[in-house]
């Protein structure tokens, strides 16, 4: 088409019609800026299209990642309440002489209370993928990039709470490093010594002592506390910022 217009306007030139020379080239310039729109259209509408299909599938795995994260968070707010309620059992003994426990019920306790940490892993590999990738201003929906954005400064927020209360935790376990109490006897009456490999023993100091010891239940108390804030300030609150997430994700596919 174009070398059909060049030999017109030769033809033209040649015999000096310029006026007409000029609209023939006029009329390729435009058929050329009409060609060059043609194809930006068809490359926008293209790139709109794989555009919203990576959206799709970006919004079906974060949706994904989220709701598992949401049932890790879950049992990890169960499995606080069980710790910081185990504290204040052992509370109830230092406060009621004449509730002593025995050395089973002692035992059992303070496994169950100080033998597991708490720490929330949740499932971010697609949303860090998404954000590195510079792909998170693709998500069509502001409000739904603004919360994904401030989940990650909140789950940094979260893991300085849970290192505050790993903190507290291991002041209570230290008490244990020493000669005067023994982790034996718990491991031993708390019935765990065989699923762990321990040589059993039939040799048992107790740690009742403990229950006059203003130390320990300060140490107690502050693990409480700590538990507490875990829960209510930060897992709560994050709850609430998963289901909100989710939410947005449904409405955005």
């Amino acid at each position: 088409m174009l070398r059909f217009f060049r030999r017109i306007r030769q033809n033209l030139l040649a015999e000096k019609k310029f006026t007409k020379y000029l609209f023939y080239a006029l009329g390729e310039i435009i058929l050329v800026v009409i060609g060059i729109l043609i194809a930006l259209a068809i490359n926008n509408a293209n790139q709109k299209r794989l555009t919203e299909k990576n959206e799709v599938t970006y919004l079906m795995g974060l949706k994904e990642e989220f709701q598992t994260s949401k049932l890790k968070l879950k049992e990890l707010i169960a499995v606080n309440q069980d710790n910081y309620s185990g504290a204040k059992q052992i509370l109830e003994y230092t406060g009621d002489p004449s509730a002593t426990p025995s050395e089973e019920e002692f035992s059992k306790v303070l496994y169950s209370t100080f033998s597991t940490d708490i720490a929330f892993n949740p499932n971010n590999s697609l949303l860090q993928e998404i954000i590195n990738s510079g792909n998170l201003k693709n998500l069509s929906d502001t409000e739904l990039r603004i919360q994904l954005t401030n989940w990650i400064s909140t789950i940094e927020d979260i893991r300085r709470q849970e290192e505050e209360l790993g903190i507290q935790r291991i002041k209570v376990l230290d008490m244990f490093r020493t000669n005067d109490y023994s982790l034996r006897t718990i491991f031993e009456k708390a019935g765990v010594s065989e699923s762990i490999g321990l040589p059993s023993t039939d040799v048992t100091e107790s740690n009742l002592s403990l229950l006059d010891s203003k130390e320990f239940e300060n140490n107690v108390l502050m693990f409480i506390i700590t538990s507490y804030a875990t829960e209510e300030v930060h897992y709560r609150p994050l709850m609430q910022d998963l289901d909100k997430i989710l939410k947005l994700i449904d409405g955005t596919k």
